[in-house]
């Protein structure tokens, strides 16, 4: 049985202005011309772009959009659009039921406010009536986890509090049938980004969501289906593989082959029978397959060496040192060669890179970073959360520290 249409998009498009007298004057003639009956127009005029062009879309309950794509590519202007903040230039949107939404980080809490009262006025300004929020603000304090601060004026809450307090009142208070959510839950800590998951996971089947992030594991973990934006376009297929669409986000990316610095040469390969190395040079592995790192280092003074595997789009997941009786291993002048025990390889499908920092005995400057040390990719049918942090001794398991002739 299909599921409810609760939003529809229909050859929606939205222009703005590079220059601001400009468009201040177009804003008044586009708003003369809709009291005229006269719609707004569908060509460009002197110095505007199209934000956002013919995008077609359809969620529906029990759905989660993932919306990706770069800085720029037209995914906040599209939310805004859904949300009725920003007024299409061309197009139809359907919007049925009510809406909750985390776009801008302390949108539509004033400051001046403390945070039981925001609540209150945002509720009342969306409909909602005295009792209903009574009833429901002890839980949605609760939830935000900012009891203690809860009466004091927003302007003093950091960005992750107020990144709680949005998310509690969008997702619990409102009883959302549609809830948009913008990248705003980067700011928040691990542990709550998690919990406001589990909340949207639990409530996903009688919601639909739209989730924009660049945080591609979030994305393939969460979503049910993912559309991509690049220069205000769809440029994905309705019913095209989530990974197809992630890989095709991935390789607009550029190549993240960097290196910084010439006080040293890292060079890395991974030691496993189960891994695929591709014509590109990628590695291919299966979730949880047991993996070894085989390390060159050549540098012209003491050094310590520190790792990071990170996302695609370089966000940190793992970081592990060089250690030797639980101290950071010193690599004295010359060339070496060893093995680091990585374990299993516990991440979601996607694409990770590893980058290697040297830094200086002495005062701990970095004199060598490499990014694309090696390039990851993971497959699996299961989500996992990876560990964040690890500290891996080439002294342990019988691991031992070879210097090259």
């Amino acid at each position: 049985m299909s599921r409810e249409e609760l939003i529809r998009v229909e050859g929606v498009s939205k222009k703005y202005c590079t220059d601001l007298r400009r468009s201040l004057r177009y804003g008044m003639e586009d708003l003369i011309g809709e009291v005229r009956g006269k719609p707004r127009g569908s060509e460009l005029r002197e110095k505007e772009f199209w934000a956002v062009r013919n995008v077609d879309l359809v969620v529906r309950r029990g759905e989660c959009l993932g919306l990706i794509g770069h800085n720029g590519a037209g995914k906040t202007t599209l939310l805004r659009m859904l949300n009725g903040l920003v007024k299409p230039d061309t197009g139809r949107i359907e919007i049925r039921g009510r809406v909750g939404a985390l776009i801008a980080l302390g949108a539509g809490f004033n400051p001046i406010l403390t945070g039981r009262e925001n609540i209150y006025v945002n509720a009342s300004v969306l409909g909602m009536r005295r009792a209903d929020v009574e009833a429901r603000i002890e839980e949605v304090i609760e939830f935000s986890e900012i009891r203690a601060f809860i009466d004091t004026p927003v302007r003093n809450y950091s960005s992750g509090m107020t990144v709680r307090l949005g998310f509690s009142v969008a997702a619990l208070m409102l009883e959302p049938d549609i809830l948009f959510l913008d990248e705003v839950l980067a700011v928040g800590d691990m542990a709550f980004t998690l919990k406001c998951l589990n909340l949207m996971r639990s409530i996903m089947d009688r919601t639909a969501c739209v989730f924009v992030s660049h945080n591609m594991p979030l994305v393939s973990s969460f979503c049910t289906h993912v559309h991509m934006m690049h220069r205000g376009q769809l440029v994905s297929q309705v019913g095209e593989p989530m990974e197809e669409v992630i890989a095709r986000y991935v390789a607009l990316a550029p190549a993240l082959r960097t290196v910084f610095g010439e006080g040293a040469e890292v060079e890395a390969r991974i030691l496993s029978d189960a891994v695929r190395v591709d014509a590109d040079g990628r590695v291919h592995v299966a979730q949880g397959t047991v993996l070894d790192l085989e390390v060159d280092l050549t540098v012209k003074e003491p050094v310590t060496l520190q790792f990071v595997l990170q996302t695609q789009g370089t966000i940190p997941l793992v970081h592990f040192a060089v250690e030797e009786a639980g101290e950071d291993r010193v690599f004295a002048a010359g060339t070496h060669r060893f093995v680091l025990p990585l374990g299993p390889a516990d991440f979601n499908s996607g694409r990770y890179g590893l980058l290697a920092t040297v830094r200086r005995k002495s005062d701990r400057t970095v004199i060598h970073r490499k990014e694309g040390l090696i390039e990851l990719v993971v497959t699996s049918n299961k989500v996992s959360w990876a560990h964040i942090m690890k500290r891996v001794s080439i002294a342990e398991n019988g691991v031992t520290h070879t210097p090259l002739p």
